[in-house]
């Protein structure tokens, strides 16, 4: 049996990634049961944090695409037994992707009233977004800074490193979740949804602190910045531009379902923020197996091996749909209990039973895409992968929201879209990697 394609090398790549995945999602899941339970102003301020963590995620996402750019050149390099010549790259587009960072932050700043009253915020809702976002927007270059340097980790085939960062970061801030949103009596005043914040924040610049110590004891990869610029600079720029716009139609996606989820009211937009989060959760779960494809991709790319990348997707997407279906089992299992958890609104957990099902039933279809779309990154097929997200959001995802819409279906509609959206990138996924890849393996 092939060593590297083993279960055994697979999962040693993929559970790490699995967990430091999840951290993201289990972050935002918390975020939304301690701040859906505070005993003042809590339905208002968990529909803020869904709307604030919607615009954040965006952002993140956007320009977070670099990790990919870096991981995939990185990757493909090693395959090549090149390394030694891509060791400037990385700090190069750290220095650059941090910038941008910045201005977006120091721009938005002034306009986040303006920019939250655009996805229906209004009254308390959109003064507790603003005070909300005025205060995690801070975290935004920590959490670039570090998802760079997991990308450096992940092209070294290394994905245990970014999982020890992921899970301090989110166990931090769970803790400081608790301490800061409700209080500790005669210590520390409950801050309610400006305390989850802060959490956020400080978790962000742990999370930092501790990617660039690994970094700079583990590897021999600078991320300080040194001429000239690397010839592969362009090349990356351009991949990372490609998943600029891609990662935009993604979230115009995301944040339509969220502007005309509150648009159908408080309660509305309150089941639908425990929806995405637990959906995101379980499309994170199942990512750490795009990551291992990733990873794997790109090495064997970089060695010209089609046959052993043909066998990779095959082996990833069966033990994706593995881990679906053990997330089904128990999203069935925990159907009623999962909402109590979160809310106890009488009004949101009924819109949220509603639709859960939904959630549940799109899971093997969301692994298709997820783990096909990993695979891509890692073959640096970054303008293919843009341009899956394009049609799938425009023409697809957009035409059967506001179809919804006007037939009046509410938050079933949003939900509909959802799916189809899913459904069209992953059989776009699939039928190109067979018409690319197939008939190389017969010169193979």
């Amino acid at each position: 049996m092939d060593p590297v394609l083993s279960r055994r090398n697979i999962n040693r790549l993929a559970i790490p990634a699995v967990f430091a995945g999840i951290a993201e999602p289990v972050l935002s899941i918390t975020d939304t049961a301690i701040v859906g339970n505070i005993p003042e102003q809590g339905l208002e301020s968990l529909a803020a944090a869904g709307i604030v963590g919607s615009f954040l995620s965006m952002l993140i996402w956007i320009l977070g695409q670099t990790r990919s750019a870096i991981s995939a050149l990185i990757s493909q390099y090693l395959g090549a037994n090149k390394l030694d010549a891509i060791k400037t790259l990385p700090a190069q587009a750290i220095a650059l992707n941090i910038g941008i960072s910045i201005l977006i932050l120091l721009g938005t700043l002034p306009l986040s009233t303006e920019i939250f009253k655009l996805l229906n915020a209004s009254g308390t809702i959109l003064d507790l977004s603003v005070n909300y976002y005025n205060i995690r927007v801070w975290g935004f270059p920590l959490t670039l800074f570090t998802f760079a340097i997991m990308g450096i980790f992940q092209g070294l085939q290394n994905t245990y490193y970014p999982m020890i960062i992921a899970l301090t970061g989110t166990i931090l801030n769970i803790l400081l979740d608790l301490l800061l949103v409700y209080g500790w009596e005669g210590f520390i005043p409950a801050m309610y949804l400006e305390g989850a914040a802060w959490a956020s924040l400080i978790a962000q610049g742990v999370m930092a602190l501790m990617a660039l110590v690994l970094l700079w004891r583990n590897s021999s990869i600078s991320i300080l910045p040194k001429g000239p610029l690397h010839p592969e600079l362009k090349r990356l720029i351009g991949m990372a531009l490609n998943l600029f716009v891609r990662t935009l139609s993604l979230n115009i996606a995301l944040l339509l379902a969220v502007r005309e989820a509150t648009a159908l009211g408080d309660e509305i937009i309150g089941a639908h923020t425990i929806a995405i989060n637990l959906w995101l959760f379980s499309a994170f779960f199942i990512d750490g197996y795009s990551a291992a494809g990733k990873i794997l991709g790109g090495r064997f790319l970089g060695a010209g091996d089609y046959n052993r990348l043909w066998t990779l997707a095959r082996k990833v997407l069966v033990y994706g749909w593995l881990v679906a279906a053990g997330l089904m089992l128990t999203g069935a299992i925990a159907y009623y209990p999962m909402g109590r958890i979160f809310s106890s609104d009488p009004r949101v957990l009924q819109a949220f039973y509603s639709i859960f099902f939904v959630v549940i039933l799109t899971m093997p279809i969301n692994t298709l895409a997820f783990v096909y779309d990993g695979i891509f990154k890692g073959l640096g097929e970054m303008r293919f992968l843009r341009n899956v997200l394009l049609s799938a959001t425009f023409l697809a995802f957009i035409p059967a929201l506001y179809l919804g819409k006007w037939l009046e279906w509410g938050l079933y509609g949003i939900w509909f879209a959802l799916t189809l959206w899913m459904l069209v990138r992953g059989l776009a996924l699939v039928v190109k990697f067979r018409r690319k890849f197939r008939p190389l393996l017969q010169k193979t």
